[in-house]
Order: C-alpha cells, then structure tokens, then sequence
C-alpha cells in the first residue's frame, strides 16, 4: 500500500524502519479551457502513485493549491501569494523530516509552482542528510523528447495535457490546433488581460490527440519518475528513518 491514504500511523512507522522515501505531489487549481481544473492535481498524483506503486513507497496527498496569479481572471482558478506557498512547502518538508523522512520527491505538476524548486536547496542546507529531488514531470528529458516527437506545437491546456483522466463527461473539444502564442507578451498583462488575450484558455496547439499519442507520453512519464525514486540518491546518507 502506498497512498497514505491507504496508510494507518503505525504502518508508517515501521515502513521508516527499512526506508526513507516518500513522494510529495505538488498541484494547482486553475484553468485548462475544455479540460478538468484540477488537471495540475490530477497529473502529479495519478504519475506519483503509479511510479511509486512496485517500490512501496509512500505517495502523500497532492497539494491542490499553488502559484497561479495570472489566471485570477477565470473562475475557480485559486492562487497562493509565494510567500504563504513557501511556508506551506517548508511546513510539510519539516514534518516529513521529523518524522524520519530523508529522500523526499516532489512531483511537481505546475509550472508556477517553480519558486519551491529553489527552496528545496535553502531547505536541504538547513537540513544535512536530507535530500530533496524536484521533478517537473513534464518538461522532464524523457517526457519533453516524447512530446516534441509527437506534436511540437504542445503548451499549457492544450493536448499535451488532455489524457483520458483529465477531460470532462460531455465536454466536446474544438477540432483545430490553435497557433503557438507569445508568451513574453503574455507574462507581461493583468489577469483580466490576459483573459482577453488568451481566450479558453490554451496556450498554443491542437486541443486533443489520439489516445494512443498520450498513453506512450505517460509511459515515459511513469518510468522516468520511477527512475528517479529508484536511484540518483547520494552515497552515505542516512536512511531506515534515522533522525539527526
């Protein structure tokens, strides 16, 4: 069993016994035109628990909450200020440290989430012989050559993100690709602005592929997040829940 979820305390307690990992989803709650709101949640959990399924490790809750002030236009989109988000992702690092946790993956399923990829270092240098790794699941290596090789003109709410788990009953999609658009212009308007300019909300690319097109980008998603659970970790450090 690894969803916590699916975990009592003291089957926590004696899994850090015998290992130290853990995985840490991070998400959003904002658009993604047709798709569901929670595609950035959606995501990051269902790759973090079908990669850590065969090592047994235990996946914790998403967080469902991140950075998203530029969508503040559309509804249901819900933004944290980067400071409340950092205390959030240091509070959780804290407790997952004190309680025996010492290599710790994030899976990150958002992009303006990346101020706590630069915290992760802050934190580990507060905290020596703990080890965070903070993985951008879709621009990973693997996954970001899958997705060139299938269609390059792929962005935020636009195919890349449509897999059968992340549309909605009865939603139709349009059928067309939208043109890639400017993203320097983008970043530089108010959320009601960019509301304006970026209609339903994808960024550049066709709306939906074959399902056979997603299921192989996932595949690479699943065995490179694997990967990093499976090794990459530093010689010498400490493990089997030893606190310092």
């Amino acid at each position: 069993m690894t969803p916590i979820e699916q975990m009592n305390w003291m089957q926590v307690e004696a899994y850090l016994k015998t290992d130290d990992r853990c995985v840490l989803p991070l998400g959003s709650t904002e658009q993604h035109a047709y798709l569901s709101l929670a595609v950035d949640n959606i995501l990051p959990s269902r790759l973090a628990h079908e990669a850590a399924a065969p090592l047994g490790v235990p996946v914790f809750p998403v967080q469902p909450y991140g950075i998203t002030p530029y969508f503040r236009g559309y509804p249901g989109s819900v933004t944290l200020r980067v400071q409340t988000y950092l205390s959030l992702v240091r509070d959780v690092l804290d407790s997952l440290h004190e309680q025996g946790f010492r290599r710790i993956l994030i899976v990150n399923g958002h992009g303006g989430n990346s101020p706590a990829q630069g915290f992760c270092g802050e934190w580990m240098a507060d905290h020596p012989g703990a080890q965070v790794k903070f993985h951008n699941w879709w621009n990973a290596p693997r996954v970001w050559a899958k997705v060139q090789a299938t269609d390059r003109n792929a962005s935020h709410a636009s195919w890349m993100e449509n897999f059968p788990w992340t549309r909605l009953e009865g939603v139709a999609m349009p059928d067309g690709e939208k043109a890639a658009l400017d993203l320097d212009r983008l970043r530089l308007l108010s959320p009601q602005a960019l509301r304006a300019y970026l209609g339903e909300g994808n960024y550049g690319g066709r709306f939906q592929r074959p399902d056979e097109d997603m299921h192989a980008i996932w595949a690479e998603a699943v065995g490179e997040t694997r990967a990093l659970l499976e090794g990459g970790w530093l010689d010498g450090q400490p493990n089997r829940g030893e606190r310092q």
